[in-house]
């Protein structure tokens, strides 16, 4: 586990030129060719970054890439490695479960150690940049700044989660929360890291709609057909959605084999398959169930 350092520079404002800003988070060796894994959120806007390891011994850091809607980033440094973190399956995560979350929180206290428990899993929380991240895992061991991009670790002292936030309190203010720490799972976080470590970049599967979410309570309210599904509220011009002849008002319930239900939101059943894959789209229009055929398109984090 390190301590990922980085600096932003100052920029102009009307009072002048603001001075260069230090962060901090945490990170995860994953490779022996010293690839780490981190957040997004960690060295977003930084001109320059550094990882500390454990004995204090600092190493110039370089940015692969990154994925900002997973919030997570892949580093690179050179020289002696103090380890090799091992990557365990979340998908055999329980509530309920001993976890032990290391980081730096603050930027100064390095490495610390944290327990508690898996709370839930398959956590949906909104990023506050226009996108949620889905199938989170939830827990209460503390997470506070500079916990970002530290593992979450089982008994076995496998990584299983990515520290991604912490949530404190409701939008309005009027409630006050602790304990609510939410991880990237292991097996996406690994997934990701290993597309940017051998293309250099994560690309995700395009279709070109924006959508509502249809619970059964909104179904009930609206006398939707489906209890479950993405509603169609806009397409983009010339994307793949458009040229395969959906429409804002359709509501697409499966992609591909998967379906959009309970276990399956639209966004996790797109990420089932691959740019330039051909797949078929079952939606309803007009209270009639109707199939497409979609070349999904290419989707890169800016």
């Amino acid at each position: 586990v390190v301590t990922v350092v980085g600096t932003i520079s100052g920029h102009a404002t009307f009072f002048g030129v603001t001075s260069a800003q230090d962060v901090s988070g945490s990170g995860v060796i994953i490779s022996e060719d010293g690839y780490i894994i981190t957040n997004n959120h960690v060295v977003e806007g930084t001109q320059t970054l550094s990882v500390i390891l454990n004995d204090g011994t600092e190493h110039p850091a370089e940015l692969i890439n990154r994925d900002i809607f997973a919030d997570l980033a892949v580093l690179k440094i050179e020289g002696t490695l103090p380890g090799i973190a091992r990557i365990g399956n979340s998908d055999n995560l329980k509530p309920g479960e001993t976890v032990i979350a290391i980081g730096s929180p603050l930027g100064t206290f390095r490495n610390s150690v944290t327990v508690g428990v898996i709370s839930a899993t398959g956590r949906t929380v909104d990023s506050g940049e226009g996108f949620t991240i889905e199938d989170l895992i939830q827990t209460d061991a503390a997470i506070n700044s500079g916990n970002s991009g530290g593992p979450l670790l089982n008994l076995a002292g496998e990584v299983i989660g990515i520290n991604t936030l912490v949530i404190r309190g409701s939008s309005n203010a009027s409630a006050n929360a602790e304990a609510l720490g939410f991880a990237i799972p292991s097996n996406t976080a690994a997934m990701i890291a290993q597309h940017i470590i051998e293309k250099g970049y994560f690309a995700r599967p395009y279709l070109g709609t924006s959508y509502q979410n249809i619970t059964p309570r909104i179904a009930s309210w609206y006398n939707l057909p489906v209890n479950y599904g993405a509603y169609i509220t806009d397409i983009d011009r010339n994307s793949p959605a458009a040229n395969s002849g959906l429409q804002p008002g359709d509501i697409i319930t499966k992609i591909g084999d998967v379906p959009i239900d309970e276990q399956h939101s639209f966004i996790n059943a797109l990420f089932e398959y691959e740019p330039d894959q051909s797949i078929s789209i079952e939606f309803s229009r007009d209270n009639q169930v109707m199939t497409a055929q979609v070349i999904l398109g290419e989707l890169n984090s800016p």
